[in-house]
């Protein structure tokens, strides 16, 4: 018996098997354990995306983001952005929810709501902006204290030019109506935080009702990040049940079926065996090529569009222009049928296994957010894989702020301003990755190359190869091997001793980066020589610690450039340490870039952060790109 005959026969046997296990099974325990509608509180009719505590994970969409607190004879509670939330209303018909802040007993001050990819505003809603760490006078109605990192602030409503407030300013949502009676005066700031807003929600509504439709019911799979499932008597399926959901019943005539299935099956295979043998297709496929089709399969609903090759052709006139190189392949500017312009990288497939291409799907397909690139689509056809991106016009952050591109023909000086606003939107991008997310996604690549400018040098993370998903509650994450670029890794991916790998990884690579911008050159540059330059990080501490950094010895000008570069090295520096308990979080980060000067803190020296070998920098050297 040959190879394909054998072949074919188990797979035969195989069907044969899930078909008697199908006709013989009970409904499957994820239809029988997610039924609707529930209630909670003294809300009823409820169904997914919601969730109980008494009710499996994947009966909603996301079971932490949707999880409602229940209450008896009250309305239920539900937290978002870590902040507590009453359900006054829900209207599922039309994926809106009607809530209200809750006063706790610690007075906490509101926070911002990460709206970015389940909730957000309905037409009745509208942000306000609160300033925290305002001077304690006389605001009228406009003022209120909370408690703010277990310490009592005093907040206001307004323009912070106008109250000179020293810390963090940030955008509530209230209700538009009550909004605007606070701007004319007629309502209290309190009152209007406590009054209740609408929000609108998102969960595959689409999805769900077909779902329905088909006899099914909705849910989610928390091992594919809370991707939609729709639950059927037999098993579940992508969006819909089919045969109406329910398994294929016994009679009278299931001795021709299955003797007509077996048949079908086996003269299918035979086919498809001559076939490939006859072509030669069957070494074309790889064990990387299934993976990620697998992938692809279990995603589908997350996944962007897919292209073929030939569609890639077309977008890019042939790969007529080149943007860029590198060892991942190449980037070719291209536009979309709708007028659109793209970069669409077309990926080297002799280098690595394909996980690369995985996660670059399956972290940024996740993601929605101002300061991340967004993928338009993919395209994998055999060996030809290639990922299309937003076009980003002016190019990625090296660029600019390297002394060695300053000779180029189309360098552009940035000042100083433009640079904080640059460092300040990474920032963002990265605290939406580690906590705005469903998933927390690490990127372990932030480096000036995977930072993109859009024609406003709004900066936007890129390159997703090398990340990693993890759960919100895991701090640490398990690596096999290091990943990232020299000069940009933490030392706790390459040395265990140092600490736990984790998002305090890509704050030490955010941290080197800022200040490669502020000195206008690599931190760690194999090209200089030996007796002419130093360890930029180290030459910079020296002068912070003697506290003689000024104007002149940075190429600055005003009083404004000084201190905008001042936060900039301090922060740098925090982000720096060696120990990963001692850098900052990408949110306290944000904090310190806007908040006052006058409240840094000197950081420790970062000692393990030099290069192996020591180099030497002219102090008239340095100066902003």
């Amino acid at each position: 018996m040959d190879l394909s005959h054998s072949f074919f026969s188990i797979i035969s046997i195989f069907f044969l098997l899930i078909f008697f296990q199908v006709s013989y099974s009970k409904d499957d325990v994820h239809f029988t354990s997610c039924p609707h509608p529930f209630d909670c509180g003294n809300l009823g009719n409820l169904s997914y995306p919601f969730s109980t505590d008494d009710r499996p994970a994947y009966c909603g969409y996301d079971h932490e983001v949707y999880k409602l607190k229940c209450i008896p004879n009250q309305p239920p509670y539900i937290t978002i952005s870590s902040q507590e939330f009453q359900v006054v209303h829900l209207n599922q018909t039309h994926g809106l929810m009607t809530i209200q802040r809750v006063e706790s007993e610690e007075n906490t001050c509101p926070e911002e709501i990460f709206t970015y990819d389940v909730f957000n505003y309905s037409d009745t809603a509208a942000n306000i902006t609160l300033l925290y760490g305002c001077p304690s006078r006389g605001f009228a109605d406009n003022s209120f204290t909370c408690k703010k990192d277990q310490s009592e602030t005093f907040a206001v409503f307004g323009n912070n030019d106008e109250y000179h407030c020293r810390g963090k300013v940030v955008e509530v949502p209230v209700e538009k109506k009550a909004r605007d009676e606070l701007i004319r005066g007629t309502r209290a700031l309190d009152k209007t935080l406590f009054e209740p807003f609408e929000m609108r929600y998102f969960a595959f509504d689409d999805y769900c009702r077909q779902c329905k439709n088909s006899g099914g019911r909705c849910g989610s799979n928390k091992t594919l990040t809370a991707v939609f499932l729709c639950y059927c008597r037999d098993h579940p399926y992508p969006i819909k049940c089919e045969r109406g959901g329910k398994g294929f019943s016994l009679g009278v005539k299931l001795p021709i079926v299955i003797a007509g299935i077996y048949l079908l099956i086996t003269g299918v295979i035979t086919i498809y065996f001559k076939y490939i043998k006859t072509m030669g297709f069957l070494k074309k496929f790889t064990k990387s090529d299934l993976d990620i089709e697998a992938f692809l399969k279990n995603n589908e609903t997350l996944a962007p569009k897919r292209y073929t090759y030939s569609d890639v052709k077309k977008m890019t006139n042939s790969f007529k222009e080149t943007l860029g190189k590198g060892g991942y392949g190449s980037v070719y500017k291209g536009k979309l049928l709708d007028g659109h312009l793209v970069a669409v990288k077309l990926l080297n497939t002799t280098e690595g296994n394909g996980q690369e291409f995985i996660n670059e799907v399956a972290s940024i397909s996740r993601t929605s957010h101002v300061n991340v690139v967004t993928v338009r689509g993919f395209c994998l056809e055999g060996n030809k894989r290639a990922l299309i991106y937003e076009f980003m016009a002016n190019g990625s952050l090296e660029r600019f702020i390297y002394k060695e591109n300053t000779n180029l023909k189309e360098h552009r000086r940035l000042t100083s301003e433009e640079l904080y606003r640059i460092a300040i939107g990474i920032a963002r991008g990265l605290e939406y990755l580690h906590r705005g997310c469903n998933t927390r996604i690490l990127h372990f690549d932030i480096k000036p190359h995977n930072i993109l400018l859009d024609e406003n040098f709004c900066p936007k993370i890129s390159d997703f190869g090398l990340a990693k998903l993890s759960n919100m509650k895991e701090s640490i994450v398990s690596m096999l091997e290091a990943r990232g670029t020299i000069g940009y890794i933490a030392p706790e991916v390459f040395c265990k001793n140092v600490g736990g790998v984790s998002h305090k990884s890509d704050v030490y690579s955010y941290g080197m980066m800022i200040l490669e911008m502020v000195g206008g050159r690599r931190n760690i540059d194999v090209k200089v020589s030996q007796t002419s330059e130093i360890y930029f990080p180290h030459w910079i501490y020296q002068h912070l610690d003697q506290g003689n950094i000024k104007p002149e010895l940075l190429g600055l000008m005003t009083r404004e450039e000084t201190e905008i570069v001042r936060k900039m090295i301090f922060v740098g520096l925090w982000c720096i340490q060696t120990n990963p308990l001692n850098r900052l979080s990408m949110t306290e980060v944000i904090d310190m870039l806007e908040g006052s000067i006058e409240a840094l803190r000197i950081p420790p020296k970062p000692y393990l952060s030099s290069p192996p070998r020591s180099t030497v920098m002219d102090s008239t050297s340095l100066s902003l790109p």
